[in-house]
């Protein structure tokens, strides 16, 4: 796939993509918001992208919301009628929302590789994976509060979710840096490697291993921890009858029994 601000390609049913202005520090302008939408859009979308790998490219994952942006919007919702031109920003707001809810939205398991400063809009992206994984030198920095506005593309839905909400709050309220080691400690991050190298070696192998599942169990096992954060047991125990009535009995159960019995690696299809 070719994009301006964003690199996205498959191998050996990893996709990767890479966020790419690392001139910028990988800062998120509008068209990296629109391209990494349409980068999930097209893994999900892709048969034999089965995980996708998130990094950044240069020094930095990313530096967060490129200042630009922020700086065009008053004429981006220029309008006279004072409701109108709020109604535009809220509109411009949710479709911000979107393009970051398109990591949760792809079918395919999502996992971040974090290298460097990731700060802002970064943590809201990270926050949408499936599981992060970071390089020793690794910061996070919920940003938002030094520009004297409310976080509101993400984080502090999803990141109370992920981390003790004292830490939540702590980060949110203050701006501080967190380590990686301190991310690994709270839970935001599973494991921190030594270098960005070692981070890109593990976590290709754990993509490699997901690779390896059955795709329909993973897609089926993403959209259950997805429902399940959102709602009650109950209904999430009822949702998973809902699915595995339709999707239990199929070939890859097939396979992977047969695999067993015959003590060989199984074979999915797409």
């Amino acid at each position: 796939m070719s994009y301006e601000t964003v690199d996205a390609s498959i191998s050996g049913r990893v996709a990767h993509v890479r966020l790419n202005r690392p001139d910028k520090a990988n800062a998120m302008n509008r068209t990296m918001w629109n391209e990494i939408r349409e980068a999930f859009h097209w893994v999900d979308a892709t048969p034999e992208a089965r995980v996708a790998i998130l990094s950044g490219s240069g020094a930095h994952f990313t530096s967060g919301i490129d200042l630009s942006l922020l700086g065009s919007v008053q004429a981006e919702v220029n309008d006279p009628c004072e409701a109108r031109a709020r109604e535009k920003l809220r509109r411009l707001i949710l479709d911000l929302q979107d393009t970051l809810t398109s990591l949760e939205r792809c079918r395919k398991p999502v996992i971040a590789a974090v290298h460097g400063a990731c700060i802002g809009g970064g943590v809201d992206l990270i926050c949408c994976a499936d599981m992060r994984y970071a390089a020793a030198d690794a910061t996070f920095q919920v940003k938002e509060i030094d520009l004297g506005m409310t976080a509101d593309v993400g984080t502090l839905q999803r990141l109370p979710r992920l981390v003790p909400d004292g830490v939540c709050r702590e980060l949110a309220y203050t701006g501080r840096r967190m380590s990686a080691e301190e991310a690994a400690r709270v839970g935001l991050v599973n494991r921190v490697f030594d270098t960005p190298e070692e981070l890109a070696a593990g976590v290709g192998e754990i993509a490699a291993a997901i690779a390896a599942k059955s795709p329909l169990a993973i897609r089926g096992t993403k959209e259950m921890l997805l429902y399940a954060r959102d709602h009650a047991v109950a209904d999430g125990l009822n949702h998973v009858a809902t699915w595995n009535a339709a999707m239990l009995m199929s070939a890859d159960l097939r396979e992977a029994f047969g695999a067993a019995m015959e003590r060989r690696a199984p074979t999915f299809a797409d």
